[in-house]
C-alpha cells in the first residue's frame, strides 16, 4: 500500500544519501594524499620557520632538537605504525579508483625481495596505496613480509613529512637504508623501488605503456650483493589517472626537466587531472580509473658480494625478460589488448 511505497522511498534515499557520502569521503581522501604529495614538505618547513618567530618557539626548538636526534632513523627501517597503515582513509583512498593488488606467487619469509615497481606514472599512487597502507590487503596477501616503499631521500629532510612517511613503512631510496634493511633487519623484507623514476614519470601518458628499465641495473647489483630475490611488479591503469604535457626530445621544456631531475632529484611534470567539484574539469585530482598491481614470480638470485658487470647483465636481462612476460600474461585481463606491446626504453 501507501505506506510501503513511501518507505521504499525512504529506503531508497538512505541509499542514495549514503553513496553521495562515500563519494565525497573518496574525494577528500585522495585530495589529501595529493597535497601531501604536493606541498607538505615545504608547507611543515615554513610553518616551523614560522613557530620560531613567535612566542611559542620553544616548540618548534623542542622538534627541531628532536630531529637532530632522530635524524637517522629512515636509514634503519623507519618506524611504521600498523595504526597509520590501517586508517579507514585508506580505504575511500582504494575504492576512489579502484586499486587492486594481484597475487601470483608466494613468497618466503625466509627471503630477502627487491621488488621492481613500474611504470612510476605521475605520483606512484598505485604504489603508495599497496605497499604503505593496508587497505589492499598487501600483509594478508604475504604473510610474514614487511614492505619498504622506497622514495626520494630528500622527503626525510622535511619536518614533519618525515614522520608520516616512515609511519607507512616509507623509506629512502638510498644505498644505506636499503643496504641495512636487506643486512640488518632480519628476513621477509621486501623492498619496494620504482626502477624508473623521475625519468619514467615524464613519458607518462593515457594509453601508453613503457618503461624506463635498459639502463636502470643498480637495483640488480643490490639484490646480488645482498642475495635479495627479484620480483617485477607491473601496475596496470597507472598513466591513465593524470593527463600529462608531453615535451619532446631536444625541447626546451625537456631540457629544463632533466636540468631539476639531474640538480634536484625529481622532474617538474605539467600534469592536470579532473576538478574537486566535477569531472568535467580540470583540477589535482586524479581521474578515477581503475589501477591493479600485478606482482610477479620472485626470481632467485645468489649473494655475490662484488658482482662483476657481466653478472649484472646477466640477471638484469633475466629480469627485464620476467616482466615483460608478466605483462603480456596479464594485459588483456586488465583492458589492453592482445597486441599492445610493453615499451622498454
Amino acid at each position: 500500500g501507501t505506506g510501503s511505497s513511501i518507505l521504499s522511498a525512504l529506503q531508497d534515499l538512505f541509499w542514495l544519501s549514503k553513496s553521495k557520502v562515500e563519494k565525497q569521503l573518496q574525494i577528500i581522501s585522495v585530495l589529501q594524499w595529493v597535497l601531501t604529495f604536493l606541498i607538505m614538505g615545504v608547507a611543515c618547513t615554513l610553518i616551523l620557520m614560522y613557530i620560531l618567530c613567535t612566542d611559542c618557539w620553544a616548540i618548534a626548538a623542542l622538534y627541531l632538537a628532536w630531529l637532530v636526534f632522530d635524524w637517522n632513523t629512515p636509514k634503519k627501517g623507519g618506524r611504521r605504525s600498523q595504526w597509520v597503515r590501517n586508517w579507514a582513509i585508506w580505504r575511500y583512498f582504494r575504492d576512489y579508483f579502484p586499486i587492486r593488488l594481484v597475487k601470483t606467487h608466494n613468497l618466503l619469509t625466509t627471503r630477502n625481495y627487491i621488488f621492481g615497481y613500474h611504470p612510476h606514472g605521475i605520483m606512484g599512487l598505485g604504489a603508495f596505496c599497496n605497499f604503505s597502507t593496508e587497505a589492499t590487503g598487501v600483509s594478508q596477501k604475504f604473510p610474514g613480509i614487511r614492505p619498504y616503499l622506497a622514495t626520494l631521500a630528500g622527503n626525510f629532510r622535511m619536518p614533519i613529512l618525515r614522520d608520516y612517511l616512515m609511519s607507512g613503512g616509507i623509506c629512502p631510496v638510498n644505498r644505506d637504508s636499503i643496504d641495512y634493511i636487506l643486512s640488518k633487519n632480519g628476513s621477509g623484507n621486501a623492498i619496494i623501488i620504482v626502477v624508473g623514476g623521475a625519468a619514467e614519470s615524464l613519458n607518462s601518458t593515457p594509453g601508453k605503456n613503457s618503461v624506463t628499465l635498459k639502463n636502470r641495473k643498480g637495483f640488480v647489483k643490490l639484490a646480488l650483493r645482498h642475495g635479495a630475490d627479484l620480483v617485477p611488479v607491473y601496475s596496470f591503469g597507472e598513466n591513465e589517472v593524470y593527463k600529462q604535457v608531453i615535451f619532446e626530445e631536444g625541447s626546451w621544456g625537456r631540457w629544463v626537466q632533466k636540468k631539476f631531475q639531474k640538480h634536484i632529484g625529481f622532474a617538474p611534470c605539467i600534469f592536470h587531472g579532473r576538478g574537486l567539484f566535477s569531472s568535467n574539469t580540470w583540477g589535482l585530482l586524479p581521474y578515477s580509473k581503475p589501477i591493479t598491481t600485478v606482482v610477479g614470480e620472485p626470481i632467485t638470485i645468489p649473494k655475490i658480494d662484488n658482482p662483476s658487470q657481466k653478472e649484472v647483465d646477466y640477471y638484469h636481462s633475466m629480469y627485464v625478460d620476467s616482466l615483460i612476460k608478466l605483462f603480456d600474461k596479464y594485459k588483456s585481463k586488465f583492458g589492453l589488448p592482445e597486441t599492445e606491446v610493453l615499451e622498454v626504453n
